[in-house]
């Protein structure tokens, strides 16, 4: 049975694109420690079409998480700048990590990586803008992206893989489209405990799942 939503306005719902969406969408790229909890919270947010996490900020070649180099754990997201602006982006990001110190690895640093240089202004003149408001500078770095790496698939969309009786059979139904899809991106950011109950009913109401997943999915949610 094929996975659909039923009910979408936003990029849902390009569910068969690859990541680097024409028709609109854009990236931003963040760095906020341990990249599995920036990826659960970015998935949540309407408007978010995509989520990716991977390496990036440094200088060697093919990172891997063991093998890392000088490079910092990040998430990729896609989005629609007509539902969802960059400033809403950056809002999340400054409200869900610690920037007021610096990080004990760089892999785990606080970095905003600008696709652009509208990005990069926007990202520059709100970190100075936090350290007028608290009179405490951000441990935050603005930089231009080079070149992202996609972390292995056991890190994306690590909330649902750590429920496996959920994230097995939605990864075993979605197959390639599993890391790349919108609603697997929701459903990620659902279980991790983001996102209202308005918006979990609404995206449940509209899958069309074989039954004891939709069963099992409202329990885990």
């Amino acid at each position: 049975m094929e996975p659909t939503e039923s009910t979408a306005d936003e990029p849902a719902l390009l569910e068969d694109g690859p990541i680097d969406l024409p028709n609109g969408t854009e990236r931003a790229t963040f760095g906020m420690g341990c990249f599995w909890g920036p990826d659960a919270r970015f998935s949540a947010l309407e408007g978010v079409a995509r989520t990716r996490v991977g390496y990036a900020g440094g200088t060697e070649p093919d990172p891997t998480y063991f093998a890392l180099g000088d490079h910092t754990e990040v998430v990729r997201v896609v989005y629609d700048p007509e539902l969802l602006s960059y400033e809403e982006l950056l809002e999340t990001f400054w409200a869900n990590h610690d920037w007021h110190s610096s990080a004990p690895k760089r892999q785990y640093r606080s970095v905003v990586l600008a696709h652009d240089d509208d990005q990069y202004e926007t990202a520059s003149r709100e970190r100075a803008a936090i350290a007028d408001r608290t009179g405490r500078s951000p441990a935050t770095d603005i930089e231009r992206l080079s070149e992202f790496y996609s972390a292995e698939p056991s890190h994306q969309k690590y909330e649902l893989r750590s429920r496996p009786t959920v994230g097995d059979e939605l990864e075993t139904l979605y197959g390639d489209s599993f890391v790349d899809s919108t609603i697997v991106a929701r459903l990620n950011g659902f279980v991790a405990g983001h996102g209202d109950r308005s918006q979990r009913e609404t995206l449940l109401a509209g899958l069309d799942l074989p039954a004891p997943l939709l069963a099992e999915l409202r329990r885990t949610l």
